[in-house]
């Protein structure tokens, strides 16, 4: 059991560091770059003074909420995630679920918003139809994805997070140290100066 432990971590460590990034013409950007750009599109967008928006289902949708908490609290950046409760079933129920999304940004969204769509699969139509409505309304979009290295959202941001794991766990996690990420870097996260002996050789 402790080598098997040791080595789930090893392989959110390997598909952390392997996460692909390709930008709206499909180009391949490293990891680094694409973290600079989501960063550049956060600060521009706040510049301008528009939102960010996030969307994602399931433990997606928790990250979209994680999000919208530290990036508008500890980001001061006007973030907001369309996971109400209640909206959501009112408009599955009028509208269809596919369009849950759709609807709000179609409501909310204003030029040069930017819209963070979270879709482990890639494939939820309510989050290809929101990135759509997103389009339509003239936001930038960014986002994540996995699965699939096929999978249609990763063909609709200008920057685009894929992780090659077709394992909920694995994708969740490292989409969420990515987001994490691009918020700490924006606040100028820089290494401690003395590092745990137990971590120095991870």
């Amino acid at each position: 059991m402790p080598e098997l432990i040791l080595n789930y971590f090893d392989r959110i460590k390997r598909l952390s560091r392997a996460t692909v990034v390709t930008d709206a013409c499909g180009v391949e950007l490293g990891l680094s770059e694409g973290i600079e750009r989501a960063i550049e599109a956060l600060q521009s967008t706040d510049v301008r003074g528009n939102k960010i928006m996030v969307i994602g289902n399931g433990g997606s949708a928790a990250i979209a909420s994680h999000l919208a908490t530290d990036y508008t609290k500890n980001g001061g950046l006007r973030t907001q995630a369309f996971n109400d409760g209640s909206m959501l079933t009112c408009l599955g129920n009028d509208l269809g679920y596919e369009n849950v999304f759709a609807k709000q940004i179609e409501i909310f969204a204003q030029a040069q918003d930017l819209l963070i769509a979270i879709s482990s699969s890639g494939q939820s139509r309510n989050i290809l139809k929101g990135v759509a409505a997103a389009r339509k309304a003239g936001c930038a979009v960014i986002t994540l994805s996995g699965f699939k290295s096929a999978n249609p959202l990763r063909r609709e941001g200008d920057v685009n997070f894929y992780v090659a794991s077709e394992q909920y766990g694995f994708v969740e996690i490292i989409h969420l140290t990515i987001c994490h990420a691009v918020l700490d870097m924006l606040m100028d996260w820089k290494p401690d100066a003395e590092v745990p002996q137990a971590l120095a050789t991870v």
